[in-house]
């Protein structure tokens, strides 16, 4: 199975199914002397486990993640970095009866047309738990991050109708609520309104906004790599994701050249923009503004009501899954999206460090 790794010189590669013994991540590329523990990426994983509250699957898991190799009295080597998450509460027979049958909304049917072969239990590879090698090599991205003074802000801005108008905005409220919303009053209508789409045994969809505070201008390749398109990319990876926006992203067909330009101005000798509609890159380069980046997670496809579909004989058939699902995908994707942008943003980092000589002078001369 080919494009289970991202990266170019800061990499991952994830590996495990939703029902193996384990999932985790070879992290290759990180810097040595980076202070790193299992605590502090556990910190990451444990915004995504599983049984934090009502509105996400009861399977109970741990998370808990074990460093194997890279990282020695607390430092990062600069050799690879294994990470490992073993499963605990694996239920395969909740799988039995639907392990002849193409799921409504899932990749049985187009992993049987690929490979000819599928993990029933749980989607296999396809399953959000695969998630978790991308959140601890995320981590690591964002220990390094850290070092630079880049910063990462993540949250959900909408789930189903309840959107947060940026005006609106209380960031304190994030980690206030478990659904990480940035307003505690559209926290409780949106879990008013996944309460109902529980009785009624179906889910909801949602949009995760990713804000990047401290990113130098001048990031991004130019052409095929520029630095949206590879957080689009790295975004658009993450399985239940369905569209990527940077700054004012698909407003602007509605918009007009006059005012969705960024006029710039200078003071003390610093460039800066009057205002941020590119969302923080101009030409495929960051600009030195925030960078805002948005996700659109769809309705988690796993639901409770009678749908039709057929079975791998091509029959007719009508199912209903059981099992336990989240009603919602958004809040445990939250440090999804936020990992992968991190990854990603580190990557293009070291890479820009070879397009000025100047900079290969300052490494290796010291000028």
């Amino acid at each position: 199975m080919a494009g289970s790794t991202f990266g170019t010189l800061f990499t991952i590669t994830t590996w495990g199914e939703s029902h193996g013994p384990a999932l985790g991540v070879v992290v290759d590329g990180c810097p040595a002397g980076i202070p790193l523990t299992s605590d502090y990426i556990q910190t990451f994983l444990d915004r995504r486990k599983p049984g934090q509250s009502k509105f996400t699957t009861a399977r109970k898991e741990s998370d808990s993640v074990e460093i194997l190799s890279g990282v020695f009295e607390g430092y990062t080597t600069g050799t690879p970095i294994s990470l490992i998450v073993r499963n605990t509460d694996q239920r395969s027979h909740d799988y039995s009866k639907i392990k002849d049958c193409y799921r409504p909304g899932h990749a049985d049917y187009t992993f049987d047309q690929k490979y000819g072969v599928r993990d029933y239990r749980g989607g296999g590879r396809t399953s959000g738990r695969e998630t978790i090698g991308r959140v601890a090599g995320g981590a690591i991205a964002c220990r390094i991050l850290e070092a630079l003074g880049i910063h990462l802000t993540t949250y959900t801005k909408a789930i189903g109708p309840f959107s947060i108008p940026s005006d609106a905005y209380d960031y304190s409220a994030i980690n206030e609520n478990r659904l990480y919303m940035p307003n505690q009053k559209y926290a409780e209508q949106a879990s008013a309104y996944l309460e109902s789409c529980i009785r009624e045994q179906d889910s909801s969809g949602g949009l995760i906004e990713c804000m990047i505070h401290g990113m130098p201008s001048g990031i991004g390749e130019p052409v095929f790599n520029k630095l949206d398109a590879a957080l689009a990319k790295a975004v658009m990876s993450i399985g239940a994701v369905k569209g990527v926006e940077i700054g004012d992203g698909f407003s602007v067909v509605s918009s007009k050249g006059s005012k969705n330009n960024d006029s710039f101005f200078t003071e003390n000798g610093q460039i800066s923009k009057l205002t941020n509609h590119s969302g923080g890159i101009l030409g495929g380069l960051s600009d030195g503004s925030p960078i805002l980046l948005r996700a659109a997670i769809k309705p988690t496809p796993s639901i409770s009501q009678p749908q039709k579909t057929v079975n791998t004989n091509g029959e007719n058939i009508e199912i209903e899954i059981s099992g336990r699902h989240d009603p919602v995908i958004v809040p445990r994707a939250v440090v999804v999206v936020e990992s992968m942008a991190a990854v990603t943003l580190v990557d293009l980092l070291m890479q820009n460090m070879s397009s000025r000589i100047e900079y290969m002078k300052q490494v290796y001369l010291g000028i």
